[in-house]
């Protein structure tokens, strides 16, 4: 990757945040924490590695994404918007009745959505089963999922995790957004899902620990998944919650808290000026 890239890249994720915050809080609804964490995932995803044409959003070869963790629709919504499936305007109508953007994921309502999520646990299996329809169809599409560190605490998580190990799914990537923060308190309080390397390696899994706000460190994570032929890759990409806004960095209080006005108009000033 060289330093254009970086740029692009960097405003990129800062278009997204500036999205993310300005529609949860016109919204005065959503979850701005854990869809600020996912930013450099998601636009990394979106604009370096997956194989996708927005004019074209039923390619049969596309690549697939599932946000398993569905309440960060926001940081979906934002990457699909700045990636042309639809008008960075509709972004205004986040939560509204008559808008295609709901506060999670709707497939058949939302261009370039793979999969309707919300009920934590259920999107890796979502996942797991593209990953193995893909593989029997003979298809060198990938199939991408990004679950939560919270949603991780989930049994489904863990019977689709055994799946795809058993079933040597080596065309699913998935990426754990690690904050350590979940709508009670830090993860590791209420629920530890530690040691995570020994248990997914222990379901057959290729494990990466990376920070996940390093673009470097997802590029190269994504790279050793597509040399791999044998096993799923997990990545656990350790995260701020609510990254890029000051006062809701680390604070659990905007896991599902939307912005007042006073702070949303701080937040858009931290994030720069213009789109």
């Amino acid at each position: 990757m060289n330093e254009r890239e970086r740029t692009e890249l960097r405003e990129t994720a800062r278009r997204m945040r500036r999205h993310i915050v300005g529609m949860i809080g016109r919204a005065a609804s959503g979850h701005p924490g854990g869809s600020l964490s996912a930013v450099e995932i998601v636009a990394y995803l979106y604009f370096r590695e997956m194989r996708l044409d927005p004019a074209d959003p039923a390619l049969p070869d596309r690549d697939r994404f599932v946000l398993s963790k569905g309440h960060a629709a926001p940081v979906l919504y934002a990457a699909l918007a700045e990636r042309g499936f639809f008008p960075v305007s509709e972004l205004d109508g986040l939560r509204q009745a008559s808008s295609c953007l709901q506060g999670h994921p709707h497939r058949l309502d939302t261009p370039g959505v793979e999969a309707s999520t919300g009920s934590l646990g259920q999107g890796l299996s979502m996942a797991c089963g593209m990953a193995l329809g893909l593989r029997l169809a003979g298809s060198p599409a990938r199939v991408f999922a990004l679950i939560g560190d919270g949603e991780s605490q989930e049994g489904q998580i863990w019977e689709a995790a055994m799946t795809a190990g058993f079933r040597r799914l080596s065309n699913l990537c998935v990426f754990l957004d690690y904050n350590d923060l979940q709508i009670d308190g830090r993860v590791s309080a209420i629920k530890d899902i530690a040691p995570l390397r020994d248990k997914w390696q222990a379901f057959r899994w290729r494990v990466e620990e990376i920070d996940g706000h390093d673009f470097e460190q997802i590029a190269a994570a994504l790279a050793a998944f597509a040399g791999e032929r044998e096993r799923p890759t997990l990545v656990v990409a350790r995260t701020v919650k609510g990254k890029g806004v000051s006062f809701m960095e680390n604070n659990v209080a905007f896991h599902g808290q939307a912005p007042s006005a006073q702070e949303l108009e701080q937040a858009l000033r931290e994030l720069g000026d213009g789109r």
